[in-house]
């Protein structure tokens, strides 16, 4: 594996992917270094789900190569798998249990051993020591992926896929999931993060890549999208560019980041 460390966490390329007319990826090209976060930014069916679906092994991917950890999804989607950990927007979590009893369950399912101990410091990590002996059904929409993401940790996976993680919670539950997600890559996980929140974006990621109609337009650092839009122009005061303007201004498309704006 030592040679695999120096390799980008996920290389895709030319990535394609059609169900039956509709051609939903047309040659996606991403890389993500370890250790850092990449949003994938894009109005709903830009492919966002489809493009982590294809790197999670759960759909195949017409045309492309990708490795993930260093080894090729085509012929080795067992490692893969072992190297990563995907959680949606809807929560995988037993609502009967108490938060302590699905992360003994899964570290079990994992087994992993001292199911026990993990749990104990994967509530503690996650602030909700307090609650892990109460039922999740009790639980606020911002706990509930909290413990999400801690029961997809499991096993510490080196790549975590989050795709859309915040939709439909309310602010206090997103901004308490983005410090989770922070915490994440500042202790060595890869992230891979889908959104259609381009405030998610703007306060998460490393690199953004926008998504538009089956392809990566843009591929960068929040400076240098700045940088890709029209200096600011100076009336009273100087306004910065927002990211909504920017990817205005990439896709030309008001109606693409409209879900986004109206956030």
């Amino acid at each position: 594996m030592t040679d695999h460390l120096h390799a980008p966490a996920i290389r895709v390329e030319g990535l394609e992917k059609s169900f039956k007319d509709v051609h939903v990826l047309r040659g996606v090209d991403l890389e993500i270094a370890r250790g850092s976060i990449l949003a994938l930014l894009g109005s709903n069916g830009s492919g966002k789900t489809t493009t982590v679906k294809i790197l999670s092994t759960l759909l195949k991917a017409d045309a492309g190569t990708v490795t993930v950890n260093g080894y090729d999804l085509a012929t080795q989607a067992a490692q893969v798998r072992e190297s990563i950990s995907l959680t949606g927007q809807f929560a995988a979590v037993d609502e009967i249990l108490t938060g302590r009893e699905n992360l003994v369950l899964v570290a079990k399912l994992r087994h992993q051993k001292d199911p026990g101990q993990i749990a104990e410091d994967l509530l503690a990590r996650f602030s909700l020591t307090d609650a892990g002996g109460r039922k999740v059904a009790t639980y606020s929409g911002g706990m509930r992926r909290r413990l999400d993401i801690a029961m997809s940790l499991i096993g510490s996976p080196p790549i975590i896929f989050l795709d859309e993680p915040t939709t439909g919670l309310d602010p206090q539950s997103r901004l308490e999931v983005w410090e989770t997600i922070k915490g994440l890559a500042a202790q060595g996980t890869t992230v891979l993060l889908t959104t259609q929140y381009l405030d998610e974006a703007e306060h998460l990621a490393d690199r953004i890549a926008i998504l538009h109609e089956g392809t990566i337009i843009v591929n960068g650092t929040l400076a240098e999208l700045k940088a890709l839009h029209p200096p600011a122009t100076v009336e009273y005061i100087e306004k910065q560019p927002s990211l909504e303007d920017i990817f205005l201004a990439i896709t030309g498309n008001p109606s693409a980041a409209g879900s986004a704006a109206e956030n």
